[in-house]
């Protein structure tokens, strides 16, 4: 009946499902949220108001194939996101940069400070804050302790519920002291916002004859794994195709080598009968309160009016059980937890047939062009 079969419906799985009907295959499409877009998954609410269910998503890369593959689906709207952390008292830019120095330190001092890391690591670069806290410069010594202490410490304990230097660079990294004046939270080639919103540009990647998409089901309810007998069985019938799962890789294997953990988000919206509550479209708290950040929506996508929809996130340790606590977001990245996957992924290698993608089933942090650029090489998309 179907040639491939997909498991989720955010960027990998959609991507993954266009690819194969593009290429005659016939594809099934499972999603167990009653909607499409993964995580991406936007609307207007009551107000009107274009907000994103789960947290801001902006677009960045500096991959231009994924950019035109993903603009004959969208247009975009050019966004160039800015970040402010409160420190203080005083909202400072994010990643702290050099213009943060002024802020934060009288003139004199800013002034020395931005000599010394001039000097020592060069100009418009990033350094990853533990690396920082290395140097042999007593006065670097002292801005980066600072920094840790003010930016990253209480910040990275709520988020991910232990210190920096407990957790992978690849996330550590992806905040760093930026030795620049540059503003901006990202420096990438394309900055912008699917115009009329990410749900949109899901419904015409997936407008394609030879895509079935199932919303509301779970994949077990149509799909049988068999890691023993090395069968995997579509409505009862043995399934040869694909089988492309973007899942939990865990609760694909049943747990057999236990629960991996991942980190999830509670979201708490609030209108607001305002033109406008914050600075920014995302404000950071890293020391204040049990949220780590506010974004207000109407500064991503450029809407007018004398009202305002913001969301604060409460981060916490995944719970299926937990109505607040049952999205798995982020999986955990400490080496007892990367041993576990590798166990999982090997399992899961004995069939040929399914391909893990993602964050949930490859248990590792992608941004979005990451996984649809992954996706496009592992279909060879030529998008010149």
């Amino acid at each position: 009946m179907f040639d491939h079969v997909v498991v989720g419906a955010g960027f990998a799985g959609a991507v993954f499902a266009r690819e194969f009907a593009s290429a005659g295959g016939r594809v099934l499409l499972i999603e167990k949220r009653g909607h499409i877009g993964g995580n991406c998954y936007d609307y207007h609410d009551e107000h009107g108001i274009l907000v994103h269910k789960y947290g801001p998503h902006l677009f960045h890369t500096s991959n231009g194939d994924v950019f035109r593959y993903l603009g004959q689906f969208t247009k975009w709207l050019e966004y160039q996101h800015r970040v402010l952390a409160l420190v203080d008292g005083r909202q400072v830019p994010l990643p702290f940069n050099l213009n943060a120095l002024k802020v934060l330190f009288p003139e004199s001092k800013a002034a020395l400070l931005e000599k010394r890391l001039i000097e020592t690591f060069g100009f418009d670069v990033k350094v990853p804050i533990l690396d920082l806290q290395k140097t042999d410069d007593s006065d670097l010594k002292e801005l980066a302790d600072f920094i840790y202490n003010k930016i990253f410490v209480n910040y990275t304990v709520k988020q991910w519920d232990c210190r920096p230097e407990n957790i992978s660079s690849e996330v550590m990294g992806r905040v760093p002291v930026f030795i620049s004046r540059d503003d901006r939270y990202f420096q990438d080639r394309y900055q912008a916002v699917p115009r009329y919103g990410y749900t949109r540009l899901f419904e015409r990647i997936l407008d394609h004859p030879r895509i079935h998409l199932l919303l509301n089901t779970d994949y077990r309810d149509v799909l049988g794994i068999d890691f023993d007998e090395k069968i995997i069985r579509l409505f009862g019938m043995p399934f040869l195709g694909n089988l492309v799962y973007t899942g939990m890789i865990d609760g694909l294997c049943d747990y057999c080598f236990g629960r991996l953990p991942y980190r999830s988000l509670y979201f708490d919206f609030e209108h607001l009968e305002q033109e406008f509550f914050q600075d920014a479209a995302v404000v950071n708290y890293p020391n204040d309160y049990d949220f780590t950040r506010i974004t207000e929506f109407k500064r991503i996508s450029g809407q007018n009016g004398d009202w305002t929809t913001i969301l604060r996130e409460y981060p916490g340790p995944y719970d299926p059980a937990d109505y607040r606590r049952k999205i798995p977001c982020y999986p955990v990245f400490i080496d007892e937890n990367t041993r576990t996957y590798e166990k999982y992924a090997e399992y899961v290698g004995q069939l040929e047939q399914i391909i893990l993608i993602g964050r949930l089933a490859e248990y590792r942090y992608y941004d979005m062009d990451d996984v649809v650029a992954r996706v496009l090489a592992m279909t060879k998309v030529d998008t010149r």
